[in-house]
């Protein structure tokens, strides 16, 4: 992106925002899809040719400079649905499974297909994805605004948000649905014979474009009642703002939730870092890029405590706090390099949380068209953090926190040798990109 001066009203958001440290390099990628279904026997007919084929994904037109404070609802809006999510979906893990999730792209998937709801269905989504009180031309104005502020926060580091249509082409949509799809999410539309075996193939193709190969699938067959699928995809690459010298990876224990340990590869550092610890846990964030505009945070309980402790107390409002209490402060650190892949049905979480109306018959998506409700929502992440990356030129937390005027903390000693709490954060908008538990690292 482009840099531009900050007005005052961006200043003071960026600023109750910002968080900086130190770090290496990461690949991530994450793909929502909604599926829409016809109900019973009603036939959707009439002929989508029309529909745009051109792809905006990497669309160079930008939009008007607009001032945040839409976006920063946007963003609480998106956080809060997101830590409800995780909590759901902790409900039915194993406490030894590593869970990986990007809150983002299940709430950008969802927001696409909130934009055809009405009546109680609409009601239903904007409770269960935080939007109340947020008018649709407010949230698809914010959405746009934020995908430029998201992407390529830095010339090290990679983030792209790419959205897409896929209808069956005997479906008829409404006009208003798809300009907004188009408009504001800048999805590609396309329309397909979904009763050919290569439409799964064309889409899945698509996802692994977007994802850089690093998801491959996320239709594994179209059903004869399929409508239109609505899917999210998010990539990101960052590197290290301080590369991890591979020299220092050496075997240490990692102790396993069971209480068993294995011998894993441990990557350490010595540096200064933003860093926080309560009686209850500690925390570091792992800056990447010149600017540490985007960092992996890292949630360790103590020795005495647990994850499943430290989940009854990850909320928003939590979540919030600890983001203001992060301080510059000299450390070493020792992190398992690992490597994993996540997916998940979503309906059963998405209908905790208070969605079963769009799931059922009763769904109103009539902004959308005719008869239709949501089959299936269905998440994959993929993961990799290790020592590579290259080197910036600039240090990232200089400035940040005005540090010479108190004691100058001692040192601390963060091994990261059992379960912990990750997430990756964009720190100029405060949005929640990824989330999740390593129990078990590979």
């Amino acid at each position: 992106m482009n840099r531009q001066k900050l007005s005052g009203v961006e200043k003071k958001f960026l600023q109750r925002r910002y968080g900086v440290s130190l770090g290496r390099r990461y690949v991530l990628a994450a793909a929502s899809v909604v599926l829409f279904g016809v109900l019973g026997c009603s036939q959707v007919s009439g002929n989508t040719n029309t529909l745009s084929q051109s792809d905006l994904l990497y669309s160079e037109t930008r939009l008007p400079k607009k001032t945040l404070i839409s976006d920063a609802k946007l963003v609480d809006a998106n956080n809060k649905f997101g830590f409800k999510l995780f909590s759901e979906i902790l409900k039915n893990n194993s406490r030894e499974e590593n869970i990986f999730v990007s809150p983002s792209s299940v709430a950008i998937a969802l927001a696409m297909a909130y934009n055809g709801a009405s009546g109680s269905t609409q009601q239903a989504m904007a409770k269960t994805l935080e939007l109340q009180g947020m008018s649709l031309p407010e949230i698809n104005s914010a959405y746009a605004t934020l995908k430029e502020l998201l992407e390529n926060p830095d010339p090290q580091v990679q983030l792209n948000i790419a959205n897409s249509l896929w209808a069956n082409k005997e479906a008829t949509l409404q006009p208003n649905f798809l300009q907004s799809t188009q408009e504001f999410y800048k999805a590609k539309v396309t329309n397909l014979d979904f009763q050919d075996a290569a439409s799964a193939n064309t889409i899945n193709q698509w996802v692994a474009d977007s994802t850089r190969g690093k998801i491959n699938k996320i239709v594994e067959q179209i059903e004869p009642e399929q409508v239109l699928f609505l899917i999210n995809a998010i990539y990101f690459k960052g590197q290290w703002s301080n590369q991890f010298n591979k020299s220092q990876t050496a075997e240490h224990p990692f102790s396993l939730t069971s209480g068993k340990q294995k011998q894993h590869p441990m990557m350490s550092q010595t540096g200064e870092y933003r860093y926080y610890e309560n009686d209850k846990f500690q925390a570091v964030s792992l800056p990447y890029g010149e600017d540490g505009k985007v960092s992996f945070y890292i949630f360790l309980p103590k020795e005495e405590s647990n994850l499943q402790t430290f989940y009854q107390n990850l909320n928003f409002e939590n979540w919030e706090k600890w983001m203001s209490e992060f301080r510059n402060q000299d450390g070493f650190i020792r992190l398992p390099r690992f490597k994993t892949k996540y997916d998940v049905t979503l309906n059963d979480a998405l209908k905790a949380l208070g969605m079963t109306e769009a799931f059922s018959n009763q769904a109103d998506f009539s902004g959308i068209g005719s008869n239709l409700k949501i089959s299936q929502v269905k998440h994959k992440t993929f993961v990799e953090v290790n020592e590579e990356g290259t080197e910036a030129a600039a240090a990232t937390s200089v400035g940040i926190v005005a540090t010479s005027l108190r004691e100058k903390p001692k040192p601390f000693r963060m091994i990261i040798d059992r379960p912990f709490f990750s997430a990756i954060r964009d720190n100029q908008t405060g949005s929640i990109l990824f989330m999740g538990s390593i129990t078990n690292p590979q």
